[in-house]
Protein backbone atom coordinates (compact mmCIF):
# COMPACT_ATOMS: atom_id res chain seq x y z
CA UNK A 1 0.00 0.00 0.00
CA UNK A 2 2.73 2.23 1.10
CA UNK A 3 4.35 1.71 -2.13
CA UNK A 4 1.81 2.25 -4.17
CA UNK A 5 1.33 5.86 -3.18
CA UNK A 6 5.17 6.40 -3.38
CA UNK A 7 4.37 5.99 -6.86
CA UNK A 8 1.44 8.09 -6.96
CA UNK A 9 3.46 10.92 -5.48
CA UNK A 10 6.33 10.20 -8.16
CA UNK A 11 4.07 10.50 -11.17
CA UNK A 12 2.32 13.65 -9.39
CA UNK A 13 5.29 15.18 -9.17
CA UNK A 14 6.67 14.08 -12.53
CA UNK A 15 3.20 15.68 -14.31
CA UNK A 16 3.46 18.77 -12.07
CA UNK A 17 7.68 19.18 -13.64
CA UNK A 18 6.31 18.61 -17.10
CA UNK A 19 3.72 20.91 -16.95
CA UNK A 20 6.56 23.93 -15.85
CA UNK A 21 4.77 27.36 -15.00
CA UNK A 22 1.39 25.95 -15.92
CA UNK A 23 -1.04 25.82 -18.95
CA UNK A 24 -1.44 29.48 -18.89
CA UNK A 25 2.30 29.80 -19.29
CA UNK A 26 2.43 27.59 -22.10
CA UNK A 27 -0.35 28.72 -23.88
CA UNK A 28 1.28 32.30 -23.95
CA UNK A 29 4.49 30.56 -24.76
CA UNK A 30 2.58 29.45 -28.06
CA UNK A 31 0.83 32.88 -28.41
CA UNK A 32 4.54 33.95 -28.94
CA UNK A 33 5.79 31.41 -31.61
CA UNK A 34 7.81 29.44 -29.29
CA UNK A 35 8.13 26.21 -28.31
CA UNK A 36 8.60 25.06 -24.28
CA UNK A 37 11.90 24.05 -23.12
CA UNK A 38 10.32 20.22 -23.38
CA UNK A 39 9.12 20.53 -26.65
CA UNK A 40 12.40 22.00 -27.96
CA UNK A 41 14.23 18.90 -27.04
CA UNK A 42 11.64 16.96 -28.77
CA UNK A 43 12.68 18.06 -32.04
CA UNK A 44 16.44 18.45 -31.21
CA UNK A 45 17.14 14.65 -30.11
CA UNK A 46 16.65 11.39 -31.67
CA UNK A 47 12.44 9.99 -30.59
CA UNK A 48 12.46 8.55 -26.84
CA UNK A 49 16.41 9.14 -26.51
CA UNK A 50 16.29 12.06 -23.99
CA UNK A 51 17.05 10.62 -20.37
CA UNK A 52 16.09 13.30 -17.97
CA UNK A 53 18.00 14.31 -15.09
CA UNK A 54 17.25 16.42 -11.92
CA UNK A 55 13.72 16.51 -13.02
CA UNK A 56 12.72 16.88 -9.10
CA UNK A 57 14.86 19.42 -8.23
CA UNK A 58 13.65 22.94 -6.11
CA UNK A 59 15.25 26.68 -5.21
CA UNK A 60 16.09 27.16 -1.92
CA UNK A 61 15.29 30.56 -1.65
CA UNK A 62 13.08 31.66 1.29
CA UNK A 63 12.62 35.42 0.45
CA UNK A 64 9.87 37.49 -0.89
CA UNK A 65 7.69 34.69 -0.37
CA UNK A 66 9.53 32.64 -2.78
CA UNK A 67 9.09 29.91 -0.78
CA UNK A 68 5.62 29.35 -1.84
CA UNK A 69 6.68 28.92 -5.57
CA UNK A 70 8.05 25.90 -5.61
CA UNK A 71 8.15 24.06 -8.64
CA UNK A 72 10.08 20.89 -9.52
CA UNK A 73 12.99 21.46 -11.79
CA UNK A 74 13.63 25.03 -10.87
CA UNK A 75 13.23 26.20 -14.31
CA UNK A 76 15.36 24.01 -16.57
CA UNK A 77 15.19 21.17 -18.09
CA UNK A 78 18.66 18.96 -18.26
CA UNK A 79 19.69 15.75 -19.26
CA UNK A 80 21.41 13.53 -22.30
CA UNK A 81 20.08 12.24 -25.29
CA UNK A 82 21.14 11.46 -28.96
CA UNK A 83 21.45 13.07 -32.50
CA UNK A 84 21.61 10.32 -35.39
CA UNK A 85 22.15 7.94 -32.80
CA UNK A 86 25.49 10.41 -31.36
CA UNK A 87 25.09 11.17 -27.53
CA UNK A 88 24.96 14.79 -26.66
CA UNK A 89 24.01 16.62 -23.51
CA UNK A 90 21.69 19.35 -23.17
CA UNK A 91 19.78 21.79 -20.85
CA UNK A 92 16.48 23.93 -21.96
CA UNK A 93 15.30 26.71 -20.21
CA UNK A 94 12.11 27.22 -19.37
CA UNK A 95 10.68 30.36 -19.77
CA UNK A 96 7.18 29.40 -18.02
CA UNK A 97 9.15 29.17 -14.16
CA UNK A 98 10.06 32.45 -13.55
CA UNK A 99 10.81 33.52 -16.61
CA UNK A 100 13.38 31.23 -17.09
CA UNK A 101 15.55 32.79 -14.29
CA UNK A 102 18.51 31.52 -13.13
CA UNK A 103 18.70 30.32 -9.50
CA UNK A 104 21.41 28.63 -7.67
CA UNK A 105 19.68 25.26 -7.89
CA UNK A 106 19.44 25.16 -12.15
CA UNK A 107 22.47 26.53 -12.39
CA UNK A 108 23.61 23.75 -10.57
CA UNK A 109 21.90 21.48 -12.85
CA UNK A 110 23.14 22.98 -15.78
CA UNK A 111 27.30 22.59 -14.13
CA UNK A 112 26.38 19.02 -13.64
CA UNK A 113 25.46 18.30 -17.25
CA UNK A 114 28.42 20.13 -18.44
CA UNK A 115 30.87 18.27 -16.04
CA UNK A 116 29.27 14.96 -17.10
CA UNK A 117 29.41 16.08 -20.87
CA UNK A 118 33.04 16.65 -20.17
CA UNK A 119 33.50 13.44 -18.67
CA UNK A 120 32.09 11.25 -20.74
CA UNK A 121 33.26 13.19 -24.03
CA UNK A 122 30.26 14.32 -25.62
CA UNK A 123 29.09 18.04 -26.78
CA UNK A 124 26.91 20.27 -25.07
CA UNK A 125 23.74 21.90 -26.55
CA UNK A 126 22.38 24.58 -24.12
CA UNK A 127 18.91 26.61 -24.88
CA UNK A 128 18.82 29.55 -23.63
CA UNK A 129 14.81 31.76 -22.98
CA UNK A 130 15.65 33.07 -19.53
CA UNK A 131 14.93 36.35 -17.85
CA UNK A 132 18.27 36.48 -16.82
CA UNK A 133 19.20 35.92 -12.85
CA UNK A 134 16.74 35.50 -10.09
CA UNK A 135 17.15 39.23 -8.95
CA UNK A 136 15.40 37.17 -5.37
CA UNK A 137 17.86 35.25 -4.82
CA UNK A 138 20.80 37.51 -4.86
CA UNK A 139 24.51 36.54 -5.05
CA UNK A 140 23.48 32.74 -5.45
CA UNK A 141 21.88 33.41 -8.39
CA UNK A 142 25.30 35.38 -9.96
CA UNK A 143 27.42 32.97 -8.51
CA UNK A 144 25.62 30.11 -10.71
CA UNK A 145 26.21 32.10 -13.51
CA UNK A 146 30.50 32.12 -12.79
CA UNK A 147 30.64 28.39 -12.54
CA UNK A 148 28.90 28.28 -15.53
CA UNK A 149 31.39 30.44 -17.21
CA UNK A 150 33.94 28.33 -15.98
CA UNK A 151 32.86 25.34 -17.19
CA UNK A 152 32.70 26.95 -20.77
CA UNK A 153 36.25 27.95 -20.37
CA UNK A 154 37.35 24.65 -19.11
CA UNK A 155 34.91 22.77 -22.18
CA UNK A 156 36.92 24.91 -24.64
CA UNK A 157 38.43 22.94 -27.31
CA UNK A 158 37.66 19.59 -25.17
CA UNK A 159 33.89 19.35 -26.44
CA UNK A 160 32.16 21.17 -28.82
CA UNK A 161 29.44 23.81 -27.15
CA UNK A 162 26.77 25.14 -29.09
CA UNK A 163 24.00 27.85 -27.86
CA UNK A 164 20.40 28.48 -29.17
CA UNK A 165 19.21 31.76 -28.49
CA UNK A 166 15.67 31.19 -28.36
CA UNK A 167 14.03 34.19 -26.13
CA UNK A 168 15.63 36.38 -23.89
CA UNK A 169 19.11 36.61 -23.05
CA UNK A 170 20.76 39.68 -21.14
CA UNK A 171 23.25 40.86 -18.15
CA UNK A 172 25.62 37.81 -17.15
CA UNK A 173 23.45 35.52 -19.49
CA UNK A 174 25.30 37.05 -22.57
CA UNK A 175 28.38 35.72 -21.52
CA UNK A 176 27.59 31.93 -21.17
CA UNK A 177 26.77 31.57 -25.60
CA UNK A 178 29.94 34.07 -26.14
CA UNK A 179 32.03 31.61 -24.44
CA UNK A 180 30.51 28.68 -26.62
CA UNK A 181 31.51 27.65 -30.53
CA UNK A 182 28.53 28.48 -32.04
CA UNK A 183 25.22 30.53 -31.30
CA UNK A 184 22.45 30.34 -32.94
CA UNK A 185 19.36 32.60 -32.88
CA UNK A 186 15.70 32.67 -33.95
CA UNK A 187 14.25 35.74 -35.55
CA UNK A 188 11.73 37.89 -33.93
CA UNK A 189 12.03 36.13 -30.47
CA UNK A 190 15.23 35.82 -29.59
CA UNK A 191 17.43 39.04 -28.50
CA UNK A 192 20.98 39.03 -26.41
CA UNK A 193 22.68 42.43 -24.90
CA UNK A 194 24.48 43.30 -21.64
CA UNK A 195 22.13 46.40 -20.66
CA UNK A 196 18.67 46.53 -22.02
CA UNK A 197 17.09 49.71 -24.13
CA UNK A 198 15.56 51.00 -20.57
CA UNK A 199 19.20 51.27 -18.89
CA UNK A 200 20.99 52.73 -22.28
CA UNK A 201 18.15 55.46 -22.16
CA UNK A 202 18.70 56.51 -18.58
CA UNK A 203 22.53 56.54 -18.97
CA UNK A 204 23.16 57.42 -22.69
CA UNK A 205 19.88 58.54 -23.77
CA UNK A 206 20.00 56.90 -26.40
CA UNK A 207 16.69 55.25 -27.92
CA UNK A 208 16.75 52.11 -29.01
CA UNK A 209 14.14 48.89 -29.85
CA UNK A 210 15.53 45.49 -28.17
CA UNK A 211 15.44 44.13 -31.88
CA UNK A 212 18.23 47.14 -33.18
CA UNK A 213 20.00 46.33 -29.59
CA UNK A 214 20.32 42.92 -30.20
CA UNK A 215 18.50 40.99 -32.22
CA UNK A 216 19.38 37.87 -34.14
CA UNK A 217 19.42 40.36 -37.28
CA UNK A 218 22.12 42.59 -35.72
CA UNK A 219 24.32 40.24 -34.44
CA UNK A 220 24.32 37.70 -37.33
CA UNK A 221 25.29 40.68 -39.59
CA UNK A 222 26.44 43.68 -37.45
CA UNK A 223 28.34 42.38 -34.42
CA UNK A 224 29.26 38.66 -35.48
CA UNK A 225 28.14 37.62 -31.61
CA UNK A 226 25.72 34.98 -33.78
CA UNK A 227 26.55 32.74 -36.43
CA UNK A 228 23.18 31.69 -37.94
CA UNK A 229 19.57 33.04 -37.64
CA UNK A 230 16.73 31.16 -38.52
CA UNK A 231 12.63 32.00 -38.83
CA UNK A 232 11.24 30.27 -36.16
CA UNK A 233 12.40 27.21 -33.16
CA UNK A 234 11.54 24.03 -35.20
CA UNK A 235 13.85 25.23 -37.66
CA UNK A 236 16.81 26.29 -35.27
CA UNK A 237 16.72 22.79 -34.05
CA UNK A 238 16.75 21.32 -37.68
CA UNK A 239 19.53 22.89 -38.24
CA UNK A 240 21.26 22.45 -35.16
CA UNK A 241 21.09 18.61 -35.80
CA UNK A 242 22.43 19.23 -38.96
CA UNK A 243 25.76 20.74 -37.40
CA UNK A 244 26.08 18.77 -35.19
CA UNK A 245 26.41 15.99 -37.70
CA UNK A 246 29.55 18.02 -38.98
CA UNK A 247 30.93 17.63 -35.66
CA UNK A 248 33.44 15.73 -33.47
CA UNK A 249 31.84 14.36 -30.11
CA UNK A 250 35.34 15.31 -28.43
CA UNK A 251 38.72 16.37 -29.48
CA UNK A 252 39.98 12.57 -28.72
CA UNK A 253 37.56 11.20 -30.85
CA UNK A 254 38.46 11.66 -34.16
CA UNK A 255 36.40 13.48 -37.01
CA UNK A 256 33.01 12.06 -38.22
CA UNK A 257 32.17 10.21 -41.42
CA UNK A 258 29.16 8.82 -43.09
CA UNK A 259 28.97 6.62 -46.80
CA UNK A 260 28.61 8.55 -49.79
CA UNK A 261 28.16 8.00 -53.50
CA UNK A 262 30.05 10.76 -54.29
CA UNK A 263 33.17 9.69 -56.16
CA UNK A 264 36.34 11.30 -55.08
CA UNK A 265 37.86 11.24 -58.56
CA UNK A 266 34.69 12.96 -60.05
CA UNK A 267 35.90 15.68 -62.20
CA UNK A 268 33.83 19.39 -62.97
CA UNK A 269 34.41 20.69 -66.43
CA UNK A 270 32.34 24.01 -65.34
CA UNK A 271 35.19 24.75 -63.30
CA UNK A 272 37.23 25.30 -65.86
CA UNK A 273 35.26 28.21 -66.68
CA UNK A 274 34.71 29.60 -63.33
CA UNK A 275 37.52 32.25 -63.28
CA UNK A 276 36.70 35.42 -65.84
CA UNK A 277 39.18 36.18 -67.82
CA UNK A 278 39.01 39.58 -66.29
CA UNK A 279 40.97 39.61 -62.91
CA UNK A 280 38.55 42.47 -61.85
CA UNK A 281 35.73 40.68 -62.27
CA UNK A 282 33.76 39.19 -59.46
CA UNK A 283 32.48 35.56 -59.05
CA UNK A 284 30.97 33.59 -56.88
CA UNK A 285 33.85 30.99 -54.50
CA UNK A 286 30.26 29.65 -53.43
CA UNK A 287 29.72 27.85 -57.04
CA UNK A 288 33.40 26.26 -56.01
CA UNK A 289 32.57 25.01 -52.95
CA UNK A 290 29.41 23.27 -53.80
CA UNK A 291 31.08 21.85 -56.37
CA UNK A 292 33.69 20.52 -54.41
CA UNK A 293 32.51 18.89 -51.29
CA UNK A 294 30.51 15.37 -51.27
CA UNK A 295 26.86 16.04 -52.71
CA UNK A 296 27.11 20.04 -52.32
CA UNK A 297 26.25 19.82 -48.64
CA UNK A 298 27.94 22.79 -47.24
CA UNK A 299 26.91 24.49 -44.06
CA UNK A 300 28.22 27.70 -44.09
CA UNK A 301 28.86 29.71 -40.46
CA UNK A 302 28.46 33.25 -40.19
CA UNK A 303 26.84 33.91 -43.74
CA UNK A 304 25.81 37.07 -43.20
CA UNK A 305 28.89 38.33 -41.12
CA UNK A 306 32.21 39.75 -42.97
CA UNK A 307 30.55 37.95 -46.34
CA UNK A 308 33.91 39.06 -47.99
CA UNK A 309 35.72 35.64 -46.57
CA UNK A 310 33.67 32.12 -46.43
CA UNK A 311 34.05 29.74 -43.14
CA UNK A 312 31.76 26.88 -42.79
CA UNK A 313 31.77 22.64 -43.00
CA UNK A 314 31.69 20.15 -45.42
CA UNK A 315 32.47 16.25 -46.73
CA UNK A 316 35.41 15.23 -48.47
CA UNK A 317 35.04 11.45 -48.91
CA UNK A 318 32.87 11.11 -46.00
CA UNK A 319 35.03 13.08 -43.58
CA UNK A 320 34.28 16.30 -42.44
CA UNK A 321 36.54 19.03 -43.51
CA UNK A 322 36.60 23.01 -42.70
CA UNK A 323 36.57 25.44 -45.32
CA UNK A 324 38.01 28.86 -45.65
CA UNK A 325 37.35 30.64 -49.01
CA UNK A 326 37.55 34.53 -50.13
CA UNK A 327 34.43 35.81 -51.34
CA UNK A 328 35.43 38.06 -54.85
CA UNK A 329 32.15 39.24 -54.92
CA UNK A 330 32.35 41.16 -51.64
CA UNK A 331 35.09 43.82 -51.37
CA UNK A 332 36.81 41.88 -54.08
CA UNK A 333 37.95 39.50 -51.60
CA UNK A 334 40.03 41.72 -49.61
CA UNK A 335 40.41 40.85 -45.99
CA UNK A 336 39.12 43.60 -43.00
CA UNK A 337 39.11 43.42 -39.37
CA UNK A 338 35.98 41.13 -39.45
CA UNK A 339 36.73 38.90 -41.75
CA UNK A 340 40.22 38.05 -39.73
CA UNK A 341 38.23 37.57 -36.97
CA UNK A 342 35.79 35.38 -38.32
CA UNK A 343 38.18 33.32 -40.27
CA UNK A 344 40.57 32.75 -37.21
CA UNK A 345 37.78 31.85 -34.26
CA UNK A 346 36.83 29.11 -37.22
CA UNK A 347 40.04 27.88 -37.69
CA UNK A 348 40.74 27.69 -34.02
CA UNK A 349 38.02 25.59 -33.56
CA UNK A 350 38.56 23.12 -36.24
CA UNK A 351 42.16 22.35 -35.01
CA UNK A 352 41.21 22.06 -31.55
CA UNK A 353 38.92 19.26 -32.90
CA UNK A 354 41.37 17.61 -35.33
CA UNK A 355 39.17 19.00 -38.47
CA UNK A 356 41.27 19.60 -41.87
CA UNK A 357 41.33 22.79 -43.22
CA UNK A 358 41.19 23.62 -46.90
CA UNK A 359 41.41 27.22 -48.31
CA UNK A 360 40.57 28.82 -51.30
CA UNK A 361 42.52 32.17 -52.06
CA UNK A 362 41.41 34.84 -53.97
CA UNK A 363 42.44 37.95 -52.33
CA UNK A 364 43.78 40.96 -53.10
CA UNK A 365 45.16 42.01 -49.97
CA UNK A 366 44.15 43.51 -46.59
CA UNK A 367 41.44 46.55 -47.07
CA UNK A 368 43.00 50.15 -47.01
CA UNK A 369 41.37 53.00 -45.30
CA UNK A 370 41.92 55.18 -41.83
CA UNK A 371 38.94 53.08 -40.03
CA UNK A 372 40.61 49.72 -40.86
CA UNK A 373 43.78 50.84 -39.44
CA UNK A 374 42.48 53.33 -36.73
CA UNK A 375 40.23 49.89 -35.59
CA UNK A 376 43.33 47.84 -35.15
CA UNK A 377 43.37 45.98 -38.34
CA UNK A 378 47.27 45.45 -37.87
CA UNK A 379 46.35 43.09 -34.33
CA UNK A 380 43.51 41.74 -35.62
CA UNK A 381 45.14 40.68 -38.81
CA UNK A 382 47.55 38.72 -36.88
CA UNK A 383 44.79 37.04 -35.20
CA UNK A 384 44.34 35.26 -38.22
CA UNK A 385 48.44 34.69 -39.39
CA UNK A 386 48.27 33.15 -35.74
CA UNK A 387 45.81 30.93 -36.62
CA UNK A 388 46.89 29.23 -39.17
CA UNK A 389 50.38 29.36 -37.90
CA UNK A 390 49.50 27.39 -34.82
CA UNK A 391 47.02 24.88 -36.44
CA UNK A 392 48.79 21.38 -36.65
CA UNK A 393 45.87 20.10 -38.64
CA UNK A 394 46.30 19.01 -42.05
CA UNK A 395 45.99 22.33 -44.05
CA UNK A 396 45.77 22.21 -48.15
CA UNK A 397 45.00 25.64 -50.16
CA UNK A 398 44.16 26.12 -53.81
CA UNK A 399 45.43 30.08 -54.96
CA UNK A 400 42.49 30.45 -57.38
CA UNK A 401 43.30 33.82 -58.87
CA UNK A 402 45.14 36.35 -56.94
CA UNK A 403 47.39 35.83 -53.77
CA UNK A 404 48.93 39.31 -53.24
CA UNK A 405 51.22 40.83 -50.85
CA UNK A 406 51.05 40.34 -47.44
CA UNK A 407 47.30 38.57 -47.41
CA UNK A 408 49.14 35.68 -49.95
CA UNK A 409 51.18 35.22 -46.71
CA UNK A 410 48.01 34.55 -44.21
CA UNK A 411 45.81 32.77 -46.22
CA UNK A 412 47.68 29.47 -45.34
CA UNK A 413 50.89 29.88 -47.27
CA UNK A 414 53.45 27.24 -47.58
CA UNK A 415 55.73 30.17 -44.73
CA UNK A 416 52.91 28.73 -42.35
CA UNK A 417 52.94 25.37 -42.55
CA UNK A 418 50.95 24.97 -45.40
CA UNK A 419 51.04 20.92 -45.95
CA UNK A 420 50.12 21.16 -49.75
CA UNK A 421 49.70 24.05 -51.39
CA UNK A 422 48.15 24.11 -54.92
CA UNK A 423 47.29 26.95 -57.78
CA UNK A 424 45.32 26.82 -60.83
CA UNK A 425 46.61 28.01 -63.94
CA UNK A 426 44.78 31.38 -63.42
CA UNK A 427 46.89 32.19 -59.93
CA UNK A 428 48.38 35.61 -60.15
CA UNK A 429 51.03 35.50 -56.61
CA UNK A 430 52.89 38.34 -55.94
CA UNK A 431 53.86 41.35 -53.54
CA UNK A 432 50.65 43.24 -55.70
CA UNK A 433 48.59 43.31 -58.72
CA UNK A 434 50.49 43.95 -61.82
CA UNK A 435 48.77 47.46 -62.59
CA UNK A 436 50.18 48.62 -59.43
CA UNK A 437 53.64 47.32 -59.58
CA UNK A 438 54.24 48.69 -62.59
CA UNK A 439 52.95 52.44 -61.41
CA UNK A 440 55.36 52.15 -58.67
CA UNK A 441 58.42 50.23 -60.38
CA UNK A 442 58.53 52.78 -63.57
CA UNK A 443 56.82 55.68 -62.03
CA UNK A 444 57.24 58.43 -64.33
CA UNK A 445 58.63 56.39 -66.99
CA UNK A 446 55.91 55.44 -69.06
CA UNK A 447 55.54 56.97 -72.68
CA UNK A 448 52.19 55.80 -73.00
CA UNK A 449 49.72 53.21 -72.59
CA UNK A 450 50.59 50.77 -75.34
CA UNK A 451 54.14 50.32 -73.35
CA UNK A 452 52.48 50.27 -69.78
CA UNK A 453 50.08 47.18 -71.24
CA UNK A 454 53.01 46.01 -72.69
CA UNK A 455 55.32 46.40 -68.83
CA UNK A 456 52.19 45.20 -66.91
CA UNK A 457 52.16 42.43 -69.15
CA UNK A 458 55.67 41.32 -68.67
CA UNK A 459 55.26 42.10 -65.10
CA UNK A 460 52.54 39.38 -65.21
CA UNK A 461 54.68 36.74 -66.79
CA UNK A 462 58.01 37.56 -64.79
CA UNK A 463 56.32 37.40 -61.24
CA UNK A 464 52.56 37.04 -61.02
CA UNK A 465 52.31 33.60 -62.74
CA UNK A 466 51.89 30.68 -60.44
CA UNK A 467 54.57 28.96 -62.67
CA UNK A 468 57.37 31.29 -60.50
CA UNK A 469 56.19 30.78 -57.14
CA UNK A 470 55.77 26.89 -57.82
CA UNK A 471 59.74 26.93 -59.32
CA UNK A 472 60.71 27.94 -56.17
CA UNK A 473 58.54 25.21 -54.11
CA UNK A 474 55.87 27.89 -52.65
CA UNK A 475 53.36 26.17 -54.83
CA UNK A 476 53.88 21.96 -54.48
CA UNK A 477 51.75 21.93 -57.90
CA UNK A 478 50.02 24.05 -60.59
CA UNK A 479 46.45 21.79 -61.16
CA UNK A 480 43.75 21.96 -63.81
CA UNK A 481 40.28 23.24 -61.91
CA UNK A 482 38.17 20.49 -63.21
CA UNK A 483 40.92 17.70 -61.62
CA UNK A 484 40.37 20.29 -57.88
CA UNK A 485 38.43 17.39 -55.84
CA UNK A 486 40.42 14.36 -56.82
CA UNK A 487 43.93 16.40 -55.89
CA UNK A 488 42.22 17.40 -52.90
CA UNK A 489 40.55 14.17 -51.51
CA UNK A 490 43.89 12.48 -52.65
CA UNK A 491 45.90 14.91 -50.38
CA UNK A 492 43.38 14.70 -47.39
CA UNK A 493 44.17 10.25 -47.65
CA UNK A 494 48.03 11.23 -47.54
CA UNK A 495 47.59 13.96 -44.31
CA UNK A 496 45.15 11.96 -42.45
CA UNK A 497 47.97 10.65 -40.25
CA UNK A 498 49.76 13.76 -40.03
CA UNK A 499 51.61 14.64 -36.86
CA UNK A 500 53.49 17.58 -35.85
CA UNK A 501 55.65 18.12 -32.63
CA UNK A 502 55.46 21.56 -31.25
CA UNK A 503 57.37 23.02 -28.15
CA UNK A 504 56.06 22.61 -24.83
CA UNK A 505 54.38 25.94 -23.64
CA UNK A 506 51.74 26.53 -21.01
CA UNK A 507 49.55 28.57 -23.95
CA UNK A 508 50.11 30.77 -26.51
CA UNK A 509 49.74 34.62 -26.59
CA UNK A 510 46.80 35.30 -28.64
CA UNK A 511 46.77 38.47 -30.34
CA UNK A 512 43.36 39.39 -28.93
Amino acid sequence: MRQNNVIRELEKKRDLARLGGGQDRIDRQHGGGKLTARERLEVLLDPESFEEMDMFVEHRCEHFGMEKKQIPGDGVVTGHGTINGRLVFVYSQDFTVHGGSLSESNAKKICKIMDMAMRAGAPVIGINDSGGARIQEGVDSLSGYGEIFQRNVMASGVIPQLTLIMGPCAGGAVYSPALTDFTFMVEGSSYMFVTGPDVVKTVTHEIVTQEDLGGADTHTRVTGVADLAFENDIEALVQTRRLFNFLPLSNRSGVPSRPTSDPADRLDMSLNTLVPDNTNKPYDMKELLFRTVDEGDFFEIQPEYAKNIIVGFGRMEGYTVGFVANQPMELAGCLDIDASRKAARFIRFCDAFNIPIITFVDVPGFLPGTAQEHNGIIKHGAKLIHAYAEATVPKISVIIRKAYGGAYIVMNSKHLRGDLNYAWPSAEIAVMGPEGAVEIVFRGSIGNAAERERKVSEYRDAFASPFVAASRGYVDDVIRPQNTRWRLCRALGVLRTKQVETPWKKHDNLPL
